[in-house]
C-alpha cells in the first residue's frame, strides 16, 4: 500500500507537465518519427519527450526499438521514462517499471552496446528503505527480451559516495563521474571489465578532468572520442559548455575543443549519442527566441507546459562534424 502510495504521488506530479493530448499521436519510423532536417540542433520530439518538464539524459537501444530519457520537477522527483515500438507504432513514453518509488531518485540511463544492459543512476537503497548516496544500478535483459530487476554494481566502481552518469565502451570498459575524497571534488574516471569484473578505477588526466568543474562524460563506442561538460575553462570562465577529447592509440587524449560553435546550447551538462554515432543528443536550458513581453496567469500556465521555457530539454544534431574536428585535433 505504501508503495503505491508513492506511485500514485509521482503520477500526479508528472501529470502538470505531460502537454500531450488525450489519444497519443501515431508515431511510426526511427526516433519516434521524428525527422532532423539540416545541420542545426533542434528540439527532440516537442510535446512527447521535450514537455516543459526538466528533461535530459536520453538513450536509445542499438535496434532504436526502446528509448529511456530522465524527466525530473524541481529537486524532489526524479524518474526514467521508457517508449517503446510495438507493430511499428511507438507507445506513449511512461515511468521505467523499476523508477516508480517516489522516495528515491533515479538518473543518467546508458544502454550498452549489445543493448543487452541499461545502466542507471539512483539514490535507492541495498537494504532499508532510506535513500542512499547516488549508485549504478544495472538491468539485464533475459531471454524473453524484457528488463529484469536492477542490481546495485558494487565495489569498486561504487563507493559510498555519489557515482553518476556511466556510459561504457563496446568493450565494457566503464567512464563514470565519482568523487577524490582527498580534494573534495568531481572528475571523470574509468574502469576497464576484466575477467567478468571491474578493475580499480583510474582517474583520467587534467585534459579529460579539465575547468573549475567537469562531470557527465560520454564516451563513444569505439573510445576514440570522450565529450565533457566543463565548467570555468579559460574560453568560457562562467558557464558549463560541451568540450571533445580525442584518443589516439597509445591512449593519450587531444586538448579539448568547445562545441559550442556547433551546438548552441548556451550551456548544458546531459550528451548522449545515437547507437549508430550519427546524432548527438543533448541538454540545453534555453528560452524560447519568441520571449513573452507581458506575464499573465494563462501566459504562465502556457509556458510551464511548453519547452523552451527555461527548464532542460532535449536537442539533437547531426554529428558530421566530429570528423573534421579528430582532423584538427592537437595532442
Amino acid at each position: 500500500m505504501k508503495k503505491l502510495t508513492y506511485l500514485t504521488i509521482t503520477l500526479i506530479m508528472f501529470i502538470s507537465c505531460n502537454q500531450q493530448p488525450n489519444k497519443f499521436p501515431e508515431l511510426t519510423g526511427a526516433y519516434l518519427g521524428q525527422k532532423l532536417q539540416g545541420d542545426s540542433a533542434v528540439l527532440f520530439a516537442p510535446g512527447i519527450v521535450s514537455t516543459g518538464c526538466s528533461e535530459r539524459d536520453i538513450v536509445f537501444t542499438p535496434d532504436g526499438n526502446e528509448i529511456f530519457f530522465r524527466r525530473s520537477i524541481g529537486l524532489i522527483y526524479s524518474t526514467i521514462f521508457h517508449t517503446k515500438k510495438e507493430n511499428g507504432k511507438w507507445l506513449e513514453p511512461e515511468v521505467f517499471k523499476y523508477c516508480t518509488d517516489a522516495r528515491y531518485k533515479y538518473l543518467e540511463p546508458f544502454i550498452t552496446a549489445d543493448g543487452k544492459k541499461l545502466f542507471f543512476v539512483s539514490n535507492m537503497p541495498i537494504s532499508g528503505e532510506e535513500p542512499g548516496s547516488y549508485d549504478i544500478w544495472v538491468s539485464e535483459k533475459n531471454n524473453k527480451n524484457e528488463w529484469g530487476e536492477p542490481y546495485n554494481l558494487g565495489e569498486p566502481v561504487n563507493t559510498g559516495e555519489n557515482d553518476y552518469f556511466p556510459t561504457l565502451t563496446k568493450d565494457g570498459v566503464l567512464y563514470y563521474t565519482a568523487m577524490d575524497t582527498s580534494l573534495k571534488e568531481e572528475f571523470i574516471y574509468r574502469s576497464k571489465f576484466v575477467n567478468g569484473k571491474y578493475t580499480k578505477p583510474e582517474k583520467l588526466n587534467e585534459k579529460v578532468n579539465g575547468g573549475k568543474a567537469r562531470y557527465n562524460a560520454t564516451i563513444a563506442y569505439d573510445e576514440s572520442y570522450i565529450i565533457v561538460p566543463m565548467y570555468g575553462t579559460s574560453d568560457s570562465p562562467n558557464n558549463t559548455n560541451y568540450y571533445i577529447l580525442f584518443r589516439d592509440e597509445n591512449d593519450h587524449w587531444s586538448n579539448p575543443i568547445n562545441l559550442e560553435k556547433y551546438l548552441k546550447s548556451g550551456g548544458g551538462w546531459s550528451i548522449t549519442t545515437s547507437p549508430d554515432q550519427k546524432y548527438l543528443f543533448f541538454m540545453s536550458a534555453k528560452v524560447s527566441k519568441n520571449m513573452v513581453k507581458m506575464l499573465s496567469r494563462d501566459k504562465i500556465n502556457e509556458l510551464h507546459n511548453h519547452p523552451q521555457n527555461g527548464n532542460p530539454d532535449i536537442y539533437w544534431i547531426k554529428s558530421d562534424f566530429i570528423e573534421d574536428l579528430r582532423k584538427q585535433a592537437e595532442f
